[in-house]
């Protein structure tokens, strides 16, 4: 897979009180535009109306915003997918991963995003926006978690969002990695993220201190834990 992609376990918008985050500024500093144009695609929350707000209030001061819209929602209506090839940032929001992937199938989202990151696009998403990148990972898109061995493979490996933030998480993944329901894979704590270039880990970075970030691998005895270094974008 050629381009970048940013891969929160939690934080940006979506989990800020005000709409700042350090790591949404990180990733509009990605596209070296003064102004950038970034979409939010809410396809995880059925593209939630408050959550469309959310986002516009976040960066309208700052890039040239649109909503793509796969539900027909006012006041967006239904947004043809080609849009997202006339982006510089292609954000997307939490919910449910096996709905996110399920409806992006049946638009020809994949093949989209794929053109959009190897024309320059930085695709971005939390939580279930940070899932669908990798070829599976944890979710709670059934009522409870469970692995998902579905998702675009962007991304090699799996993922976990929210590794220390939600209770289980952390527990359930490596149980997974060590019987090989998931693969080896991250767990990325809430407030922190990865960039991604061309399928390769270039860092971790987080808006908060203590936001870890894990490589999870198989051993002969389970599943073990080492730390990557994580790069604190505030003071």
């Amino acid at each position: 897979m050629m381009g970048t992609i940013v891969t929160l376990g939690g934080g940006g918008f979506s989990m800020s009180d005000d709409g700042s985050s350090a790591i949404d500024d990180f990733i509009l500093d990605l596209t070296a535009q003064s102004r950038p144009r970034v979409c939010f695609v809410p396809t995880a929350s059925g593209d939630a109306d408050g959550y469309c707000r959310r986002f516009e209030a976040a960066f309208s001061d700052r890039a040239d915003t649109s909503v793509l819209s796969l539900f027909c929602h006012d006041p967006w209506g239904y947004s043809d997918p080609s849009l997202l090839l006339d982006q510089d940032v292609i954000y997307v929001g939490g919910g449910s991963t096996a709905n996110l992937l399920a409806v992006w199938r049946l638009h020809g989202l994949p093949d989209v995003l794929e053109r959009a990151a190897a024309n320059g696009t930085v695709l971005a998403g939390i939580s279930a926006g940070m899932n669908c990148w990798f070829e599976g990972s944890s979710t709670d898109s059934y009522g409870t978690l469970a692995p998902l061995a579905d998702g675009l493979g962007l991304i090699p490996g799996s993922s976990c969002p929210h590794y220390l933030g939600e209770p289980g998480r952390r527990q359930a993944y490596e149980q997974w990695v060590s019987t090989g329901a998931l693969s080896e894979g991250y767990g990325v704590d809430d407030y922190a993220a990865i960039l991604w270039r061309d399928g390769e880990l270039v860092e971790a970075v987080a808006e908060q201190r203590a936001r870890p970030v894990f490589w999870v691998e198989r051993t002969a005895n389970g599943a073990a834990e080492h730390e990557i270094p994580v790069r604190v974008l505030v003071d």
